[in-house]
């Protein structure tokens, strides 16, 4: 059984290319998120946030042999914890980035690479225009506080999902600044966001392709916004893959050798 921590747009693909080399998958989510997963007796699911111990429960209960890491690029703390417990379980583990989508040695002047939420935070209210966060529900403390005793308005894009709406109020956004959508969305659909709300500045993450970054980049350039885009946390672990078909090879080729060894032993 091989062990698929996803959640992305990735996720699907890759579960094809397994059970394609006969192997099964048990597809590991953070959240509920719908997945155009194909139904086939060689898939089980499960959802729901892993720490360092249920995560090693997990693949000693279902006697996993490989554990593929293809969380989003920005899943630090679970790209952290992954191999040190693929480590401590003794199974192979893999993991796939998807590409990034943007150049910074190559990008518009209206674009600004920062290295985390503070610097991002710190930026944009430098800029005094209105912000629109396209981060996600978490880190929301340093732009709250960016903007605090100020009368620079604060917006949050956000799943339309409960737990993100409860997580931005919590965090002080007022209701009616929380824009709940599920991307990617549109050149069109981005600029329509900023249109209505006057939006000077965008703050986003790399995500690839998948991501919409590129339409997110046009439609700044076409409305003359500022866009912050938070780098990328280095990846460490290795094999390190960005194509699928790759990484399923690597992976056919670790366990043959694998039990090549076993069969010596």
């Amino acid at each position: 059984m091989i062990l698929l921590l996803g959640g992305t747009s990735d996720t699907a693909p890759l579960v094809s290319l397994l059970i394609d080399s006969n192997f099964n998958v048990l597809v590991s989510m953070a959240t509920d998120n719908a997945l155009d997963i194909p139904s086939n007796p060689k898939i089980e699911r499960r959802a729901g946030p892993l720490d360092e111990d249920e995560l090693a429960s997990l693949i000693r209960e279902k006697k996993i042999h490989a554990l593929i890491d293809a969380t989003h690029p920005y899943a630090s703390e679970i790209r952290r914890l992954a191999p040190r417990v693929a480590e401590r379980c003794g199974v192979s583990y893999l993991t796939f980035v998807r590409p990034s989508a943007l150049d910074e040695n190559h990008c518009e002047a209206h674009v600004h690479f920062v290295d985390d939420h503070e610097h991002a935070a710190h930026l944009a209210r430098s800029f005094a225009r209105p912000i629109l966060l396209t981060t996600g529900s978490r880190n929301l403390t340093p732009y709250i506080d960016a903007v605090k005793n100020t009368d620079l308005p604060l917006y949050a894009r956000v799943l339309p999902h409960q737990d993100s709406i409860t997580a931005c109020l919590k965090a002080g956004i007022a209701e009616q600044a929380i824009l709940p959508g599920r991307g990617p969305f549109s050149i069109e659909e981005n600029r329509a966001v900023i249109q209505q709300y006057a939006i000077g500045t965008v703050i986003t993450k790399d995500g690839g392709k998948a991501s919409g970054i590129q339409d997110k980049l046009a439609a700044t350039q076409n409305e003359d916004c500022q866009l912050i885009v938070i780098r990328r946390p280095m990846v460490h672990s290795t094999p390190c893959f960005q194509n699928y078909a790759e990484l399923v090879e690597a992976l056919r080729k670790t366990l043959r050798d694998i039990h090549i060894l076993r069969c010596w032993s």
